[in-house]
């Protein structure tokens, strides 16, 4: 397939089920399934569970609540109150290390500098990556290694680095074993995306803080979207404000479970089954008057030059097809849906160091 080519698309598949009279929501639509992960240490009749449900979720919802992770409650407070203490720092501290200053797309944002669908996002963030040197692309080398390169950290909180990193690193495990117990669960094999990860992986976390209302009646804490990687892990703090769209069209909240990672499958896992496993728009809406939330999702990212083969299991021929968005199409290798993705999120770093990409793919 050629660096130009999409992935071919099909067209998009009607809403599910609908909203019952009276307005009432059936136990399906008002929370998400939950599912305890350290069921595949207990035994094969507790591990054919947790597959059952793991299918379920994955094919019908793309969202779930991950408990039984490992990750304990101090690993979490640990990267939580550096979070807190960089969105502490004045302001001009956060400031100089904007990701404007960074060709990688690494680094501070500004309230209301990230875009979704055009539209601006209400929220801060710190943008983190596996610690690499930077990609500069030679001739002939695709542009999304742009995309590869060194972190910015705040001078004065040395601590932060070390748990984002560490978090990086802790989180990196429990999504492998994720994918190896989901890939199980529809029948698949196990390991059969492991080398499109590897050491390469291109990994990813934000560190967010919605500062609350915009002030102008916007509530678009982070515009509707679908993820484009694999798997995303969301810690959210007690605050809520996540909503996915579930069968029924409409979006519902994600009641914050303490303990618990948010889930949610991204685009290449729909492109490798056709369709069967589903990536699902989600969002979040600003929290109300001057109430602050904090989250930090997590990416796991194959290779920038991974391509992504289609994936044989049992259930394929039973398989729906790829939704279609014309304004958003995949390309094969993932580093190339990830520039995509970064150049619209981020117009002025795009500005500053892309705008010969930005004019070539105008």
């Amino acid at each position: 397939m050629s660096h130009s080519q999409h992935i071919p698309q099909h067209a998009p598949r009607a809403p599910r089920a609908s909203v019952p009279s009276g307005g009432v929501l059936p136990p399906r639509l008002s929370q998400l399934p939950v599912i305890d992960l350290s069921e595949a240490g207990r035994g094969p009749e507790a591990r054919a569970g947790l597959h059952a449900r793991l299918h379920s979720a994955a094919h019908d919802v793309g969202f779930f609540q991950l408990v039984g992770h490992g990750v304990t409650p101090a690993e979490t407070d640990a990267l939580m109150r550096a979070t807190r203490a960089f969105f502490a720092l004045p302001e001009a501290e956060r400031q100089a290390i904007d990701n404007v200053n960074s060709p990688h797309f690494r680094g501070y944002t500004r309230v209301g500098d990230e875009r979704t669908r055009g539209s601006r996002d209400w929220r801060d963030q710190l943008d983190i990556g596996a610690e690499r040197p930077a990609h500069t692309p030679g001739p002939g080398e695709p542009a999304y290694w742009w995309l590869e390169g060194p972190n910015q950290w705040p001078a004065a909180l040395p601590e932060l680095r070390t748990a984002a990193l560490g978090w990086i690193d802790r989180l990196s495990a429990v999504a492998h074993r994720l994918l190896h117990e989901l890939l199980a669960a529809i029948g698949a094999p196990p390991d059969f995306y492991d080398d499109i990860f590897g050491d390469r992986a291109h990994l990813h976390l934000k560190l967010v803080r919605y500062p609350g209302s915009a002030g102008d009646g916007a509530d678009q804490g982070v515009g509707a979207h679908k993820d484009y990687g694999f798997l995303t892990l969301l810690h959210q703090d007690r605050i809520g404000g996540l909503q996915v769209q579930r069968e029924d069209g409409l979006f519902h909240d994600v009641p914050p479970l303490p303990g618990a990672f948010v889930v949610n499958l991204g685009e290449l896992l729909e492109v490798a089954t056709n369709g069967y496993l589903v990536a699902t728009n989600h969002r979040v809406v600003s929290p109300p008057g001057a109430t602050e939330r904090f989250s930090a999702p997590f990416f796991f990212n194959p290779r920038l030059d991974a391509r992504v083969a289609p994936l044989a299991f049992p259930h394929a021929a039973d398989a729906p097809g790829v939704i279609s968005d014309p304004a958003n199409p995949l390309f094969a290798e993932y580093g190339r849906n990830e520039l995509k993705g970064k150049l619209r999120a981020h117009p002025l770093v795009a500005a500053r160091h892309h705008a010969d990409l930005v004019e070539r793919a105008a």
